[in-house]
């Protein structure tokens, strides 16, 4: 019962957190200021994923006092997401350099990676493959794909905070359904923080979340789902299926911008989430729709891997209708 009063207050003091951030940046005029690349049109104030950073690190400790997560788990995830939030919360409230973002972002996933071990063998039809010094390298830039693409996602209400919620909630149920519920508490948790902050957040946003929330939930899902691959290798896959939605539209626009030569470093509004934002003339409306794949698509397939499926061909049936989607709403392309 001690655990739950604990999710509980995490919800609770992130929503808290937020309302006190919300009201300390337009006090200091900390706002968001709508451009022609943004998808909002009224200024709002930003920074608030820092209550989601707060509450859950601060769940960790306790955590690992109830013996629920172990103290590596703890170390390599609080390492990492602290640092990138530290980061991500300097170039909210000023400028970094982007080559000295990326470069605290290889450190942040190296923490990780250390604290974790690295990336275990992963299993492709069912046969391990152990990919020495070259998986290690691969898990490096999966995990600063996933900070930085999270970011890149983050640019319609509410969108972030339900897609961390939903996959991590799917996650648990894939964890329960396979046996591995032992993994469950840390992404619970994290789902307990993002909903404090979602109330905040969902259409119309009375808060942003900002580089330091962003940043920070993607090292954290991808450190989660490595973890995660020590105990079973298909949970891995089980986790890139969740995260889909994110996976494929960040990389298919990055991608197609760099096949026509853009720079990809600067802010633009061709994400495929952003064109359908554009054509269904609602931030909330697009979010929901996100929320019902995750749920009614991903999370069945995931479930069927993470209970022994085939893994290239769950990915390919997660992914192909993900891939035409984008497609059709022609992410990388200007409106």
């Amino acid at each position: 019962m001690t655990v739950w009063w604990l999710i509980a207050a995490v919800s609770t003091v992130s929503w808290v957190l937020t309302l006190m951030l919300r009201r300390y940046a337009l006090a200091k005029s900390m706002m968001d200021i709508p451009n022609e690349r943004s998808s909002h049109t009224v200024p709002t104030p930003r920074g608030g994923g820092v209550a989601i950073v707060i509450a859950f690190l601060a769940a960790m400790p306790l955590l690992v006092a109830l013996g629920l997560i172990r103290p590596a788990a703890m170390y390599g995830v609080f390492s990492s997401g602290l640092l990138v939030a530290v980061i991500g919360f300097t170039d909210d409230h000023g400028h970094i350099a982007a080559r000295w973002r990326l470069l605290g972002h290889f450190i942040a996933a190296g923490c990780a990676l250390y604290w974790l071990n690295g990336l275990p063998p992963i299993e492709l039809f069912h046969t391990p493959i152990d990919l020495g010094w070259f998986g290690s390298v691969l898990a490096l830039v999966y995990l600063v794909w996933m900070l930085n693409l999270y970011n890149f996602m983050d640019g319609i209400d509410g969108l972030a905070s339900a897609e961390a919620i939903s996959v991590c909630l799917g996650i648990c149920l894939v964890f329960w359904c396979s046996g591995n519920t032992e993994l469950i508490w840390l992404p619970l948790a994290l789902s307990a923080a993002v909903a404090g902050f979602l109330w905040w957040n969902f259409p119309p946003a009375r808060i942003f979340m900002g580089d330091a929330g962003s940043g920070f939930l993607g090292v954290v899902l991808g450190a989660l789902s490595i973890q995660s691959a020590w105990v079973s290798p298909n949970l891995l896959w089980s986790w890139i299926i969740l995260l889909g939605v994110f996976i494929v539209d960040a990389t298919w626009t990055l991608l197609r911008r760099l096949l026509q030569g853009n720079k990809v470093y600067e802010a633009h509004r061709s994400h495929a989430y952003q064109h359908a934002a554009v054509k269904l003339g609602s931030h909330k409306r697009t979010t929901c729709i996100i929320v019902g794949i995750n749920v009614l698509w991903l999370c069945p397939i995931a479930i069927w891997v993470g209970l022994g499926g085939t893994q290239i061909i769950g990915l390919l049936l997660a992914y192909l209708p993900l891939c035409l989607l984008a497609y059709k709403l022609r992410a990388g392309l200007p409106e």
